[in-house]
């Protein structure tokens, strides 16, 4: 695979705009705008949060058919719990962006982030939509345009063969399985069906942001699409699957990095367990506790943390069969502590990326989840969200 920039626009065919419309405050980018050239299929993937923004459900309609060719995105205001006006007001952003695009209304994907419990300024988006097709560009703001509390954006492609793959993402609170809160938005020029497409992404979307966790709050918006226009014709099924996998793996890394006022990013990784079931449950338990957290952000090597953890996931496993690793460091060894030295322990600590491997001696599954610290900030940060 070859990395390429450019990120959703890299494939064949594809063109995007961020812009700022004012929908928020500051003034910063907040809306944007991904075109296929040609008709596209597509599948998506959403929140298991029983509360749905307008957004999603327009979307999930609109996708029936498995088609699609624009995506359009605002940030600032999420559209959730605002009822009927909602729906209403979703549908008129389909319309609009559709009349723009020259495309059908149900060919338009929306999608919404940000404050919930407010209703779109359905006038800042008209006017930010008028004249969009002219403003669309290899070289585009959207992945900047569709941030919040990020602090950095977040996007990637790459070459595979004959295809080309690229995406981007949002997220940084509210983030944990299943799916984590985010937005992703991923575009290929390979040709596959809605049916192939839905399967590719559901399993790629189960090893990447059904893996990360920031802290343990599913939101009401997450949704990951993809649109394959098959403007490079048909692609060989592994090399997709792999590259779509990779692209969604480092995209849950981007987010996990960027968790609200995290410092460090934190992989997590189960191996060796009797099932995939339970060597999942086991890293999501690890990279989701609070108290494990906290020793991360103090470089606390308090292992105890990371036991309990574990003994509070569903799976099974033999507490006295289990070991951990600080990176290459032993820290437990049959469910006991094992002979480390705290000062070197606490120096892995301290590095921006820390792996934690637990061997669980039962079998030959494993999974990796993807987490970060917690900190002051992260409380600064959601203590003032609305002010």
């Amino acid at each position: 695979m070859q990395l390429l920039t450019n990120n959703v626009c890299a494939p064949k065919g594809f063109r995007a705009a961020g812009k700022c419309a004012g929908i928020k405050k500051s003034g910063k980018l907040d809306l944007a705008v991904i075109f296929s050239e040609a008709p596209a299929n597509a599948a998506a993937v959403y929140t298991s949060n029983k509360v749905k923004g307008a957004p999603l459900l327009v979307t999930k309609k609109h996708l029936e058919n498995g088609k699609a060719q624009a995506i359009v995105i605002n940030s600032g205001i999420a559209n959730v719990c605002t009822g009927k006006k909602g729906i209403d007001d979703a549908e008129e952003t389909a319309k609009i962006a559709a009349k723009e695009l020259g495309l059908m209304q149900d060919e338009i994907v929306v999608a919404s982030t940000g404050l919930i419990g407010a209703c779109l300024p359905m006038d800042k988006i008209r006017i930010g939509l008028k004249g969009i097709k002219s403003e669309l560009s290899v070289n585009s703001n959207a992945a900047k345009a569709i941030m919040t509390t990020d602090t950095a954006e977040k996007g990637i492609a790459v070459k595979a063969g004959n295809f080309t793959i690229g995406g981007i993402a949002k997220g940084s609170g509210m983030i944990h399985p299943n799916m984590a809160t985010m937005l992703c938005f991923i575009t290929t020029d390979a040709e596959f069906s809605p049916k192939k497409l839905n399967s590719f992404l559901k399993n790629s979307v189960s090893k990447s942001f059904n893996m990360m966790s920031v802290d343990m709050d599913t939101s009401t918006s997450d949704m990951a699409v993809i649109l394959a226009n098959g403007l490079a014709g048909k692609a060989d099924e592994a090399k997709f699957r792999n590259a779509l996998d990779f692209m969604c793996i480092e995209l849950a890394k981007k987010i996990a990095r960027d968790g609200e006022g995290a410092t460090k990013l934190v992989e997590v990784e189960a191996k060796n367990a009797a099932t995939r079931y339970d060597a999942e449950q086991i890293a999501k338990s690890v990279v989701s506790s609070n108290l494990v957290k906290c020793a991360l952000f103090g470089n606390d090597p308090n292992w105890g943390r990371i036991m309990c953890a574990i003994g509070n996931s569903p799976a099974k496993f033999k507490e006295n069969s289990i070991d951990v690793y600080f990176g290459s460091m032993l820290i437990v060894k049959n469910g006991t502590a094992a002979d480390f030295s705290f000062d070197e322990a606490r120096k892995l600590m301290g590095k921006k990326e820390i792996r934690i491997t637990i061997d669980a001696k039962q079998g030959k599954e494993s999974a990796t989840a993807y987490g970060c610290d917690m900190t002051y900030e992260y409380i600064k940060i959601n203590a003032r969200y609305t002010t």
